[in-house]
């Protein structure tokens, strides 16, 4: 455990900050709900409920103010590679970026639940004190006219209008139906086995975002919860008026009946910064897909993989980045990720293997012989951990399948970078393990048990590693599956010593 924390204090440290801000907003405004003066005559019908809703919002919409920035790709890669005055240990933490948008995607569906049970307990209340005939406070309230010298609080105008009916009729239930909606779609879809299985429907269906935050913006338009007016209260204010309610139609009742108004519209405040940075980098990466690229050398190795050579004017790379690949004759729209395998000394290339209907495609139609050659767009290309690591004196290189590719990158780039004599390069020791981790079975058996002919024993790799090297810090780098990803991190915190000056494995994942 110390060792954990040691090599993943600022993760924690994030971690515990976006929480501590969630339980903030949400105790902060719920108690402001609870107790402020403006919405006495509002809890009167809804009660407590009032509280859970708006404070469930807020933690809304600080959540969705955080969920696009994750995806900014070039953002991350502007933050890793550019700016040098980050550290290597928060720099590392640009590669959690996937993780902690789908810490936030929790988020937002926890407090997405909580504020639509609370909203349904107060249309209830709304519905229950509209036909409620017994004279109290709320039946009082919720009864007050619709005419131009009053508001009204309760949003049910007659007895016999339903909870339904005003769900699918008003501006905030109809926008908060279909935002709930595509936030059910997006998350349903973006699970591992649907996600590996079916990427199309993943990545057509996440893209429903778009009509989620229009909708999110809507939404607040038409808010069902209403407050007290400030010149309102100076008439009747509730600690001195509510408990004479009875007489505020009396002209001679220094009471006067409440006035309300709706609450402003705050969900597009939160968004618009982060909405208007995503929308830039999604027009950059855009325009840099639209750039030519020339197919210089296919090639098609064994196994169905693809090897494509390319050339772009402008484009310009680092080890183990990765690029999106468009190619328009297949799908117009997706763009898949694929880890660049050549090194940054020469023309970019990289290695597709068929796992889908569309690499299947896309190498279907480059094994057609006597068709021209498909037009394929690039973005790209976007940092990744494996950047860092020409900064280790000892690094271990694991992929497993294909995942040897971004490894590939490095390998070609060290040899370079030794053909010059590149006095800058710290690394001094490379071990490349390529395994086939991700196989049912045995490769060479066919057996479900496993042949560990090949394969490194990782408590031994791990102790030969530190004994060696005492008082160095290991890079130890993987592309490939979460299992294989779980021993790995385990080793590393195993065999990393608990005093800074001594041996201290990092473990880093390449995710796209």
């Amino acid at each position: 455990m110390g060792n954990w924390v040691v090599n993943h204090w600022f993760s924690v440290l994030f971690l515990v900050a976006w929480l501590g801000l969630n339980v903030f907003l949400f105790v902060h405004a719920f108690l402001s709900f609870e107790k402020a003066t403006k919405y006495y005559y509002t809890r009167q019908i809804l009660g407590s409920a009032l509280a859970w809703a708006r404070a469930s919002a807020r933690c809304l919409n600080f959540n969705r103010m955080l969920i696009l920035l994750p995806m900014c790709r070039n953002l991350l890669s502007f933050l890793r590679g550019t700016c040098s005055f980050y550290r290597s240990t928060l720099r590392k933490q640009l590669d959690h970026n996937l993780a902690f948008h789908k810490l936030v995607g929790y988020m937002i569906c926890l407090h997405t639940a909580i504020h639509i049970i609370a909203h349904l307990f107060n249309l209830e209340r709304y519905s229950r004190s509209r036909q409620a005939t017994d004279g109290s406070l709320a039946s009082i309230l919720s009864n007050l006219p619709h005419q131009e010298n009053y508001s009204w609080l309760n949003p049910i105008q007659s007895p016999n209008t339903t909870v339904v009916y005003v769900t699918f009729t008003s501006i905030a239930g109809l926008t908060g139906v279909i935002i709930t909606v595509a936030l059910v779609l997006m998350v349903t879809s973006a699970m591992e086995f649907i996600r590996r299985s079916y990427f199309e429907v993943f990545w057509y269906t996440h893209h429903i975002f778009i009509i989620y935050f229009i909708g999110l913006g809507i939404h607040g338009l038409g808010g069902i919860v209403w407050g007290q007016t400030e010149e309102s209260m100076a008439e009747n204010h509730p600690h001195k008026c509510a408990e004479f309610f009875d007489k505020w139609d009396d002209p001679a009742s220094y009471c006067k009946p409440p006035q309300f108004e709706g609450l402003p519209a705050e969900s597009w405040k939160w968004i618009l910064a982060p909405g208007i940075l995503y929308i830039f980098e999604r027009i950059l990466r855009f325009y840099r897909s639209q750039q030519k690229v020339v197919i210089t050398k296919v090639v098609m190795h064994p196994s169905k993989v693809l090897e494509l050579q390319m050339h772009k004017h402008g484009f310009s790379m680092e080890v183990g980045q990765y690029i999106f690949v468009n190619c328009p004759s297949i799908s117009s729209l997706e763009r898949h990720p694929f880890t660049l395998t050549s090194a940054p000394e020469e023309d970019f290339s990289i290695h597709i293997r068929a796992v889908g209907d569309w690499t299947e495609n896309l190498i279907r139609t480059f094994e057609q012989q006597y068709s021209p050659v498909p037009r394929i767009q690039v973005d790209g290309p976007f940092g990744t951990v494996s950047e860092d690591v020409f900064q280790y004196e000892v690094a271990v290189l694991v992929g497993a399948g294909i995942g040897v590719t971004p490894f590939a990158s490095i390998l070609k780039s060290i040899w370079y970078k030794f053909q010059h004599t590149d006095h800058n390069l710290k690394t001094q020791k490379a071990g490349h393990a390529a395994l086939n981790f991700d196989k049912a079975n045995d490769i060479l058996t066919g057996l479900k048990q496993k042949t560990f002919f090949g394969r490194p024993m990782w408590d031994n790799e791990f102790s030969t590693i530190a004994t060696a090297h005492p008082k160095l810090a290991v890079g130890v780098f993987l592309c490939g599956p979460q299992t294989l990803a779980k021993s790995l991190s385990k080793c590393c915190h195993q065999y990393s010593s608990l005093d800074p000056r001594k041996v201290q494995f990092y473990f880093n994942k390449e995710n796209f």
